[in-house]
């Protein structure tokens, strides 16, 4: 029953900062964060957790790290009289390393880490969120400029590397016209967030 019970607060939790965070894009604000797995307080379910809130925010740029504890901070001094400390901090968070022994099993931890990273930033995932911000954002009114040689070679050059080369480019077109064609005034900014996306990717690749 308390297992339940906390649950649901994670839930009511999480869908009260969906919509703070959606109100936030609504008078034309991004909102970008910063995510930790590793705490003692962590439940197992914690990585489903957060892949459901940070694609539920249409918070495109999120980055996920394991938490380490610099020296003198209370975390540090607290895990040392615990001797749970274990070596330096590498100062990369996202280097799956941690240099405290966790409460949670240590590769249950990385794996579920890692299942975070390949879920947020695989094409999927990551498109999905760009469409999800892009329906709730509303942009402020800006005097329009023209588009100049240099744009459109830069969209040329996008176009090429995300829609012909690389795999999985139907998600890519599918943005493109989306955001094209409903999203007109929003386009730079989606083409902008897919490039943002490829490299992304190019670290879930690399975990």
């Amino acid at each position: 029953d308390d297992g339940l019970a906390e649950c649901g607060k994670y839930k009511n939790r999480g869908r009260d900062l969906v919509e703070t965070i959606r109100q936030i894009q609504r008078r034309g604000l991004m909102v970008s964060a910063g995510f930790i797995v590793g705490f003692d307080s962590d439940p197992p379910g914690i990585f489903q957790q957060q892949i459901k809130f940070i694609q539920n925010s249409g918070i495109v740029t999120a980055m996920v790290g394991i938490l380490n504890a610099p020296a003198g901070t209370r975390l540090f001094n607290r895990l040392k009289s615990e001797k749970r400390l274990v070596d330096r901090v590498s100062g990369d968070n996202m280097d799956c390393s941690t240099n405290f022994i966790p409460r949670m099993d240590y590769q249950n931890l990385v794996n579920g880490y890692r299942d975070i990273l390949k879920t947020i930033y695989s094409q999927n995932g990551y498109y999905e969120r760009i469409k999800t911000f892009l329906r709730e954002y509303k942009a402020p009114k800006e005097r329009k400029e023209r588009v100049s040689l240099a744009d459109l070679l830069t969209l040329v050059r996008l176009t090429w590397a995300l829609g012909i080369r690389e795999k999985g480019k139907r998600y890519f077109w599918k943005l493109f016209f989306l955001s094209l064609f409903r999203y007109p005034q929003r386009f730079p900014l989606a083409m902008t967030m897919a490039v943002y996306g490829f490299h992304f990717r190019q670290i879930a690749v690399n975990m």
